[in-house]
């Protein structure tokens, strides 16, 4: 409002923020593709931290110096380390078998699928 000789007039007016379109350059992801990464992004973890644990045995036995029991304890990072890559790659093959030959949608090979209570397409 503009004070114009004691007659007030309207200024200019504001579109509705409301009704305006928002573009931030990315789309809110859903709750599968979230859980999908979640589950990839642990195994990913899981396969780094049985390497570094596989090296950290190395460089114990490396510096072990000859000693038996130093020697003993590296061997047995390494064994640990070892088993652990070798479940990991059980499971994920285990599970992309299944996701494959069953057509699930577990999160390993295929995204995440959740059945729909509702179906939102209308029929013909």
């Amino acid at each position: 409002m503009y004070l114009t000789q004691g007659k007030t007039t309207p200024g200019p007016t504001l579109p509705d923020v409301s009704t305006l379109p928002v573009n931030v350059g990315f789309s809110i992801p859903s709750l599968d593709m979230v859980l999908t990464f979640v589950l990839r992004f642990f195994f990913i973890i899981a396969g780094l931290a049985a390497l570094i644990y596989l090296l950290l045995g190395a460089l114990a036995w490396i510096t072990s110096g000859g000693n038996k029991e130093n020697v003993d304890k590296a061997q047995q990072k390494i064994q640990a380390a070892v088993i652990g890559l070798i479940v990991i790659f059980a499971v994920l093959a285990l599970v992309a078998l299944l996701e494959n030959v069953l057509s699930l949608g577990l999160g390993v090979t295929q995204p995440i699928k959740f059945p729909k209570l509702i179906n939102t397409t209308p029929t013909p």
